[in-house]
């Protein structure tokens, strides 16, 4: 008797262990921050796509402001002087700290001549590069790297690739359709592009990420930001609204992801009855993935329409100008230093000793000049803005 009361002494008595079925059963909602990366290994380097594609625009300013060399062609009339070759013309000429329109002209932007009677193809791949100054240059990267690292982190630099390269195609393509006879550069064609396709994926994903609202606020204020450059002489709005909308029909094509797919990582284990909430959830996820499938397909051939149909238009000759009186004003905002008109300008040339006079015959205004050498692209710029072009 003494030895068992020892033993029971001795013998520690634990609760049952909790029913297996209660754990996890609790639904786990996946939340991502739309700053920060939901991938697990983040690499380094793993933004070199958006770096190239930072470093051809410089490039290409410098190569612009090179040929564009306002200390010599305007005498000195120049911006930031001690920059010597690469100085910027006038404020009155140019608000972004940039090149002439006949150096735009010549490097490669748009303008409706150029296609037309002359069918200069090339300027389609230049125009996706230039920039009209430094400032928009500035802003125009600034965009690219706040959109675009963030969308090469989440989905690679494939994706974002094709959807960089088709919005500027498809940028230039309805700038081309609407552009007139002033030179237009349309660098923001790309950025809209990743907009758009950031603003699909967001919308898609919708309830996967907890800082939707900062992240829709930010979108929208880097659009409105770049919109209002393209207001400014020879920035393109229309270059901006077509990569726009590729971007979010592109987005949605490629970017967009199934919530159920993310969300079945972390529920369905350790339930009661699992293998019957196993089989409805597979068929909710079956009917999800051909739902989007289909829903991909509509949106990719619909993207494939508008281009079709935008390059048809433009193989014709069409100008969109003629159909839409108001549109003039999606790309400018009339002042008394331009005009949204395209409308032809002449000068009256007077050389009268060592001075040239030049008299804009629309408005009468003249300005006079100490010298006489000047070259005939120089004249049109300086006509531009004497007749407020």
């Amino acid at each position: 008797m003494a030895e068992t009361s020892i033993l029971e002494t001795q013998i520690e008595i634990k609760p049952p262990p909790p029913p297996f079925f209660l754990e996890n059963i609790q639904e786990q909602k996946v939340v991502l921050s739309f700053f920060k990366s939901c991938h697990r290994r983040r690499r380094q380097g793993d933004t070199w796509l958006i770096s190239i594609f930072l470093i051809l625009p410089i490039i290409a300013f410098l190569v612009t402001m090179f040929v564009n060399d306002c200390w010599r062609k305007s005498h000195a009339d120049c911006v930031v002087k001690p920059l010597g070759r690469f100085s910027f013309q006038p404020l009155s000429e140019n608000p972004f700290l940039g090149p002439s329109a006949s150096t735009l002209g010549e490097v490669g932007a748009l303008r409706r001549t150029f296609l037309i009677e002359h069918q200069q193809t090339w300027r389609f791949f230049a125009f996706q590069c230039l920039h009209a100054g430094l400032i928009h240059l500035v802003i125009n990267l600034g965009s690219v790297v706040f959109v675009g690292a963030h969308l090469e982190r989440e989905f690679g630099p494939l994706m974002v690739g094709i959807i960089y390269l088709l919005s500027s195609f498809s940028g230039t393509l309805m700038a081309a359709l609407f552009v007139q006879n002033k030179p237009a550069v349309g660098s923001s064609g790309p950025l809209y592009g990743l907009l758009g396709a950031a603003l699909s994926e967001l919308i898609w994903n919708w309830r996967m990420y907890i800082d939707k609202f900062t992240a829709l606020a930010s979108l929208f204020l880097v659009c409105m930001i770049n919109l209002a450059l393209g207001l400014l002489p020879y920035v393109d709005n229309f270059s901006s609204l077509g990569g726009f909308i590729a971007g979010i029909l592109l987005g949605s094509v490629l970017l967009c992801s199934s919530q159920i797919e993310q969300n079945s990582q972390n529920n369905g284990k350790g339930v009661l009855f699992e293998h019957s909430e196993n089989k409805r959830f597979t068929k909710l996820k079956l009917k999800q993935k051909l739902d989007m499938s289909i829903l991909r397909t509509l949106t990719l051939v619909l993207y494939c329409v508008i281009c079709t149909g935008c390059l048809v238009a433009l193989l014709r000759g069409i100008d969109m100008n003629d159909y839409c009186n108001w549109c003039r004003y999606i790309d400018c905002v009339p002042t008394k230093r331009w005009s949204c008109e395209d409308r032809v300008i002449s000068c009256e040339t007077m050389v009268s000793k060592a001075e040239l006079t030049l008299t804009c015959l629309s408005n009468g205004k003249f300005k006079v000049f100490p010298y006489t050498n000047i070259s005939r692209p120089r004249i049109n710029d300086i006509c531009s803005v004497i007749c407020g072009y």
